[in-house]
């Protein structure tokens, strides 16, 4: 086994490019962070951006690290990379409130000529309306997870390197679309009962479950290009799809689990009617209007 890491590893390059942007990413937020800091608007605390730079440290993991190099080689290893993408990061990075340290950390110039004409644009407005639906998140959520899985779909992103690009950048962008109505970071506005974000996360399991039990109690290899690349690691290819299914059960289950709980628990200590707090399991009492905000409407 040793001789087949060594193999690997050896051609795993890290990938310059993702690492140059998830650092660029990360000293924006930082310095829009530290710059709402020292004018005493303090509405992020230490443990938001910590977040924020956790999930982009998983994103790098998941698609960046020796990791990746082993995709190929395991499906059970291709899953914890969609577990990352699309479970793990997407609700930490959010939990950062991004928007408004990115706005301080960006150039003002560049904010009020460029970001601002679009965020006064109506087309823009209504898409972004469009996107951030709780139907249309779920929707978009399930048909990545189930269609990126569909044999047909897998083989090509495992075949294309560009394919591959758009398979993990899908699992991204639909797991931040998913978790946007459960996390609500400012200045998103609640588009449904608070109590109907628990059936959200309850009915968003049913793919999952339907997926991961199908390839756990399948007697059969779904993907068979893993008959051509798993190496001598002591499992069948068959063992290993059992394998990544039960991972995907399990991971998905408890984190679904974990934030319905903390989301019901802020729901039953809650206060009263003219006291509710924001919803989501943030529940940040960021301003409703931001000073830059106002610069950007100018």
């Amino acid at each position: 086994m040793l001789p087949f890491f060594q193999s690997v590893f050896s051609e795993w390059d890290p990938p310059v490019s993702l690492t140059v942007s998830i650092l660029l990413t990360a000293f924006v937020y930082l310095r829009g962070w530290r710059r709402l800091r020292s004018t005493s608007l303090n509405v992020i605390p230490a443990w938001r951006a910590n977040s924020f730079l956790l999930g982009l440290l998983l994103i790098w993991v998941a698609v960046g690290s020796p990791l990746a190099a082993f995709d190929e080689e395991w499906l059970t290893v291709h899953m914890i990379q969609h577990l990352l993408l699309m479970t793990i990061a997407p609700p930490l990075i959010l939990l950062g409130s991004p928007l408004m340290p990115f706005l301080h950390g960006l150039p003002l110039k560049f904010v009020r000529k460029v970001l601002g004409p679009i965020f006064r644009w109506r087309l823009a407005k209504r898409l972004w309306s469009t996107i951030t639906q709780p139907t249309f998140c779920w929707l978009a959520a399930a048909a990545a997870l189930v269609g990126w899985h569909i044999p047909a779909a897998f083989a090509l992103g495992m075949r294309s390197e560009a394919w591959h690009v758009v398979e993990h950048a899908c699992f991204l962008g639909t797991g931040l679309l998913f978790w946007y109505p459960v996390i609500q970071p400012w200045p998103s506005v609640p588009r449904w009962s608070r109590w109907s974000i628990l059936l959200y996360l309850f009915l968003a399991t049913l793919p999952c479950d339907l997926l991961s039990g199908f390839l756990v109690l399948c007697e059969r290899v779904v993907y068979p290009v893993y008959f051509y690349t798993s190496p001598p690691h002591g499992w069948s290819v068959l063992e290993d799809q059992q394998c990544a299914g039960a991972l995907m059960w399990t991971c998905v289950t408890i984190v679904y689990f974990v934030a319905g709980t903390i989301f019901m628990t802020q729901l039953l200590s809650a206060p009263g009617p003219r006291e509710v707090a924001p919803s989501g399991i943030s529940g940040s009492a960021l301003p409703a209007r931001d000073p830059l905000s106002l610069e950007i409407a100018k």
